[in-house]
């Protein structure tokens, strides 16, 4: 498929019901409201191809470029054209599409290290996010790489900008998630911290409470490796 191919078949898909929904999170106006059904799809059936994936992320529509973070190549993905493509984030879905890509990517750690320290909401919250898939997926980090960050969330969560704040929570919670040894450090912070108050705009959603969510997740964590 070309990239007039996939534009004409994204509109088709497109629904104004999933338009509304994806304007209550903050989509602006250049999409055509395709499902996640349909996305994946779309990328069985394209998936993988690089250019192609430039070519959609250039047209600005919102569905296009979460395919696009589907179907593009993370050995291609550079760090020049990471970074510029961080730089064009204006909404938490599809910063959150692009950060599944990154965390593809053999630069995901330093990405992570960098992107966390920006003070633009949807790259710091790229940093954020990438953190969080990096303490649930990736085995092999020492606890070195993680150790530092709930300090940071408690000294800078609450001035941070608003769905920033809502992936540093995210964060905190994968990271205690991970060991023992990090959940006793993501604990204090989470109770330093207190209540993180985030804007989720016209929508159901709601703010995990962190501690709670941490003991859960751990307790879940350690059911399964019980049953292994």
């Amino acid at each position: 498929m070309n990239a007039n191919e996939v534009l004409a078949a994204l509109e088709s898909m497109g629904t104004a019901q999933n338009c509304k929904v994806y304007a209550r999170h903050g989509v602006g106006e250049n999409m055509y409201g395709v499902s996640y059904a349909n996305l994946g799809q779309l990328r069985k059936r394209i998936k993988m191809d690089h250019a192609l994936a430039q070519k959609l992320w250039g047209t600005g529509n919102h569905d296009a470029r979460v395919l696009a973070a589907m179907i593009a190549d993370p050995a291609q993905a550079d760090a020049r054209w990471l970074e510029a493509r961080a730089k064009e984030l204006d909404n938490y879905v599809a910063t959150d599409a692009f950060v599944g890509l990154v965390s593809r990517t053999w630069l995901a750690h330093k990405k992570a290290e960098k992107w966390a320290s920006s003070k633009n909401e949807w790259i710091g919250r790229a940093g954020w996010h990438l953190i969080a898939h990096l303490a649930l997926q990736d085995n092999d980090l020492p606890d070195k790489f993680f150790e530092g960050y709930p300090a940071i969330m408690v000294k800078e969560i609450h001035q941070r900008k608003n769905r920033t704040r809502e992936a540093m929570n995210s964060a905190l919670i994968a990271i205690g998630a991970r060991n023992a040894a990090l959940e006793k450090k993501a604990l204090a912070a989470a109770k330093k911290i207190g209540v993180v108050e985030i804007d989720h705009g016209k929508t159901g959603c709601k703010t995990p409470d962190a501690a709670t969510y941490i003991v859960k997740a751990r307790q879940r964590k350690l059911t399964k490796s019980e049953m292994r």
